[in-house]
């Protein structure tokens, strides 16, 4: 692996401000070593405040990161298995149906947890779904988990698990499971097994009620007029106050997230010596599960051509697909407000990029891969 460019990375970064984004914050570690720094940029509204070292923000689907961590443990304990159906420890999902084209009927197969980290379940990522409205009208702030998550399947599936990929509320059934398995609350799990661990002091849920998230970075959105503006603070995908989104649902920081990377691309050990993964689960996550019709939907959908997806995370196989000097298996994830984790075992380097804005389809499309290539290439 040829040498990293700070200069450049910098240059990049910045280049982001000019184009709008209120502010940027990078780091890349390599072997455990910390081998670049840089955060730029306003975090309030009237772009007084500078970003800090430690600046908090939804991290929104880079939650799944650790969701996948948390059940690849339980996998490499054996207390779960990728082939178990999801309905042994979630039994509404027996009575699961699907849509076809001659009509609602039963699954011809079961869903399995390997169809959950793929997002090959059949689940869609409708918030609006009955059964969610039906459960928030019953029990408002207090709807548990395990309660929402059931009600998912109250709708009938796209389509046969195993058969296309959908992105989805796939991962959030995944931390239902945990609780299950586990009998921990999904929150509780990851304070006990990944944030503490890893010295991760600045993540948590973000519920509505709590303390902390008034040290959230401002959130912007990218509206149809192309303009960045600001926006509400929620996290629509936190869905009550009981509720823990294995999705969508922490608020973190840019540090803590670094923490992680360094872990997962160093096998699984952090600088401190702490062992959260085996080296050959770390690999299986980068193992490509897709079938061959949804490897073709992941870049109709997404657009990750050149991209497979393992356990709830993207591999890059096939670089040459998309003209990046960086090698395959580079594996991770991104958030709807545009940030980013990606790791690599081969170089034991990784890199973690945090940014504010929704609904900015240039983070995915030029802003990653650009510094992908920049960390990796």
């Amino acid at each position: 692996m040829s040498g990293f460019d700070a200069e450049k990375m910098t240059k990049y970064l910045d280049s982001l401000l000019e184009l709008g984004i209120p502010s940027v914050d990078c780091m890349v570690y390599r072997e455990h070593k910390l081998i670049y720094r840089h955060f730029n940029g306003t975090v309030d509204a009237e772009h007084t405040r500078k970003v800090s070292a430690d600046q908090r923000y939804l991290m929104f689907s880079m939650t799944k990161v650790q969701t996948m961590t948390a059940i690849m443990q339980l996998v490499e304990q054996g207390k779960l298995s990728l082939e178990d159906e999801v309905g042994k420890y979630l039994p509404s999902y027996y009575k699961a149906k699907v849509e076809t084209p001659e009509g609602i009927v039963n699954l011809a197969n079961p869903m399995k947890i390997r169809h959950l980290l793929s997002m090959q379940s059949g689940l869609d990522y409708d918030l609006n779904r009955p059964g969610i409205q039906r459960v928030l009208r019953e029990k408002g702030q207090s709807a548990t988990t395990r309660e929402l998550v059931d009600s998912f399947v109250e709708s009938p599936l796209k389509f046969e698990p195993g058969t296309h990929f959908c992105y989805s509320l796939s991962h959030d059934v995944a931390a239902a499971v945990l609780e299950v398995v586990t009998g921990m609350k999904f929150g509780e799990y990851l304070q006990k097994n990944l944030w503490e661990p890893l010295g991760m002091k600045n993540t948590f849920f973000a519920k509505p009620q709590n303390e902390g998230l008034e040290r959230l970075a401002q959130q912007y959105i990218l509206n149809e007029k192309n303009q960045i503006v600001p926006m509400d603070q929620s996290c629509n995908y936190q869905l009550s106050e009981c509720y823990e989104s294995g999705g969508a649902g922490l608020v973190s920081c840019t540090e803590d997230y670094a923490k992680l990377a360094d872990t997962l691309a160093c096998g699984g050990e952090s600088a401190e010596g702490i062992r959260i993964l085996k080296p050959e689960t770390v690999e299986r996550i980068k193992q490509n599960l897709l079938c061959p019709e949804s490897m073709k939907e992941i870049v109709s959908s997404m657009g990750r051509k050149g991209y497979g997806y393992g356990c709830g995370m993207q591999v890059l196989l096939f670089p040459e697909l998309v003209g990046s000097s960086a090698p395959a298996g580079i594996f991770g994830w991104d958030g709807a407000a545009g940030s980013c984790i990606q790791m690599d075992t081969v170089s034991k380097t990784s890199f973690v990029y945090t940014q504010h804005v929704r609904n900015c389809g240039m983070a995915y499309d030029t802003f990653h891969p650009t510094m992908r290539d920049i960390v990796f290439g």
